[in-house]
């Protein structure tokens, strides 16, 4: 699921994400967006890739159900859209715009 928040935020994107629960997983720099999981073991997780573009935040939120079966691949059980992956939506906005 797809949200952006608009901003501008007081803090850098590591911080606001902190906030929210979520641990830093890693970078991909050349879709310079920042890879990020609740909880930080275990499965199911959420996981979230954001970026910043401007004064404003992208996020691309999907709950991961099991880890990948074959070693390299990156394919998983991964849930987009749905009431779960929603409500995490909402309280991720909720927090965020309080900043």
């Amino acid at each position: 699921m797809k949200f952006i928040l608009k901003g501008p935020f007081k803090e850098n994107i590591h911080n606001l994400i902190k906030r929210i629960g979520y641990h830093f997983q890693g970078e991909d720099k050349e879709k310079k967006e920042l890879a990020f999981t609740r909880p930080v073991k275990g499965y199911p997780r959420f996981h979230i890739y954001a970026k910043q573009e401007i004064e404003n935040l992208i996020f691309n939120l999907h709950l991961d159900q099991k880890r990948p079966i074959y070693k390299g691949v990156t394919a998983h059980s991964g849930e987009y859209e749905g009431e779960v992956v929603e409500k995490e939506a909402e309280r991720i906005k909720k927090i965020l715009e309080k900043l």
